[in-house]
């Protein structure tokens, strides 16, 4: 598809970051953003930024309408956007099924349920995706290649997986950020200058990060590369690998994300 017209429901962070990519794409566009307060992303002259639905241009026929919201308000935004319904939908919001939409928009719509994270703003996020049965393959590509614009794309072949890409990988940003924090006052409780714990435990996260994305070895097998047998990081994942230490604690961790994400579902 040639230039396709796209309609952004919700042009915040997660919105906001993705038109950024697509922008970088001059395949793509014009652009409408809806979004009832300012929206710095969509500052730009392929981008027309309305406040809501009503004020959307009668001659503006979207390819694909795209849903930034929170869940949390979908019921009541949803339904403005039933006019599109020979177009493409392609949601992000976090335990909207494909059932409510259809109850919304009408029933054998096509639409992608899909789970992009915060690092999509720099350009290395992540996005699992499923796609209802009315998706047709071209439109399959065009919202694979939507989401590759700020990241990766892995797609499953069972829309309630969508549930556990959302607590790996959606919520999964959370949990490296609370290890650095964490990290950081446990250097400071070792005597570290809080400072200084903070750039150490910063530039050691992202350091690992950025190694894990670049090595060929799994994460395992990394891991092992910094152990060494009776050393100083073998006593501390002693500690960390414990029974009760970090991979039965974030098993929880995912397993209510998981489980919060079918909840936004009722």
């Amino acid at each position: 598809m040639t230039n396709p017209k796209i309609l952004l429901v919700g042009c915040g962070k997660m919105g906001g970051a993705m038109l950024q990519g697509w922008l970088a794409d001059a395949g793509l566009g014009p652009f409408v953003a809806v979004e009832p307060g300012p929206a710095p992303a969509a500052a730009h002259a392929r981008v027309r930024h309305v406040a809501d639905a009503v004020a959307i241009p009668a001659d503006f026929k979207p390819d694909v309408v795209v849903f930034a919201t929170k869940p949390q308000v979908m019921n009541d935004v949803a339904p403005a956007y039933r006019r599109y319904a020979g177009a493409l939908f392609v949601s992000i919001a976090a335990g909207t099924t494909i059932a409510t939409f259809e109850r919304h928009l009408g029933s054998g719509i096509a639409i992608v349920r899909a789970m992009p994270n915060t690092p999509a703003s720099v350009g290395r996020g992540i996005s699992g995706a499923y796609a209802s049965p009315a998706v047709s393959p071209a439109q399959r590509n065009l919202a694979d290649r939507l989401l590759r614009s700020v990241g990766a794309v892995e797609w499953v072949a069972n829309e309630a997986l969508i549930d556990a890409v959302t607590a790996v990988s959606g919520s999964g940003p959370a949990y490296v950020f609370l290890l650095a924090e964490a990290l950081a006052e446990a250097g400071a409780k070792a005597g570290l200058p809080a400072d200084l714990a903070q750039r150490l435990a910063r530039a050691t996260v992202a350091g690992a990060g950025e190694l894990l994305h670049q090595a060929p070895e799994s994460a395992e097998q990394l891991r092992k590369n910094v152990t060494s047998p009776n050393g100083t990081t073998a006593a501390a994942l002693a500690v960390l690998m414990a029974e009760d230490g970090f991979g039965p604690l974030l098993d929880r961790a995912v397993a209510a994300a998981a489980k919060r994400a079918r909840e936004l579902a009722s």
